[in-house]
């Protein structure tokens, strides 16, 4: 899949581009997987706002996906590459041998006819997946379980891939994109392959309202607030004389704000900046 330029017709189309989603082989979803999805315009519960800069933006349906890939044994086709609102990365119709359709995360290299397998057995190929155990060190693979049986919560983005570095007793040495090198136990279930889209990274949206099409809603920055507004507000001229923080004084740009110390013990190495 490759990136579209427009003519520059106008101020907005003049570095506006798009995907041309040329590798899409179905337009309509699966009705029997798609799921309401309400926002909050990044209010609570009680109606207050506590997320900013959020509301707006183009209505969408969830799309359900089998990120556990636990049907076992079980062959499926590829019947379609389709169109995902709500993520990067590209989804994966399968039709299984047994009736039933499921939405998984398109890696690169799987097409439409495609046969994939999820179980111990499954060949060492783009979609197919499997326990970590049964993977061999230094394959690329994608959506990756923390816990056995959770279901992928990592490296689900376009374009990422980890690598599976070594395997040592119960656990498995993994590289993430981030850097970082992180111990999983080798029952967890990981996906063969590097998550579809590549040119995602390469899109320029090229105006403000495509962001708005987004729900992410413009912000003002803090230099050009008063003071009693924001910690970099004020001065006389533009200032620079100040920490990055936020309105309230909490710490950016550089600030770990990661607080898990039952975990910590699984991180062999902090990601790289």
């Amino acid at each position: 899949m490759a990136t579209r330029q427009y003519k520059p017709t106008s101020a907005g189309r003049r570095f506006q581009t798009v995907l041309d989603f040329s590798e899409l082989t179905e337009k309509d979803p699966e009705r029997r997987l798609l799921a309401p999805q309400r926002r909050t315009g990044g209010r609570n519960a009680a109606g207050r706002m506590t997320s900013r800069h959020r509301g707006g933006g183009h209505k969408r349906r969830y799309r359900i996906i089998d990120f556990r890939r636990e049907k076992e044994g079980v062959r499926a086709q590829v019947a379609a590459i389709e169109y995902d609102p709500n993520r990067s990365a590209r989804l994966a119709l399968l039709h299984y041998a047994d009736g039933d359709k499921r939405y998984i995360l398109a890696p690169v290299g799987l097409r439409l006819g495609d046969a994939v397998e999820a179980g111990a057995g499954a060949d060492i190929k783009p979609g197919n997946a499997m326990p970590l155990r049964q993977i061999p060190t230094g394959t690329m693979v994608h959506n990756i379980e923390l816990k056995p049986g959770r279901g992928g919560q990592i490296v689900r983005s376009a374009g990422t891939a980890a690598q599976l570095m070594a395997k040592e007793g119960t656990r498995a040495l993994v590289k993430l994109p981030s850097g970082e090198l992180r111990y999983v136990p080798l029952t967890c279930r990981a996906t063969i392959g590097q998550v579809g889209n590549l040119d995602h990274e390469n899109v320029s949206l090229g105006k403000a309202g495509r962001t708005r099409w987004r729900g992410r809603r413009s912000h003002v920055r803090g230099m050009a607030m008063n003071p009693v507004d924001h910690p970099h507000g004020g001065g006389e001229g533009r200032s620079k004389g100040n920490h990055p923080q936020s309105p309230w004084g909490q710490p950016a740009k550089g600030y770990k704000t990661r607080h898990n110390p039952r975990t910590d013990r699984f991180i062999v190495k902090r990601r790289s900046r």
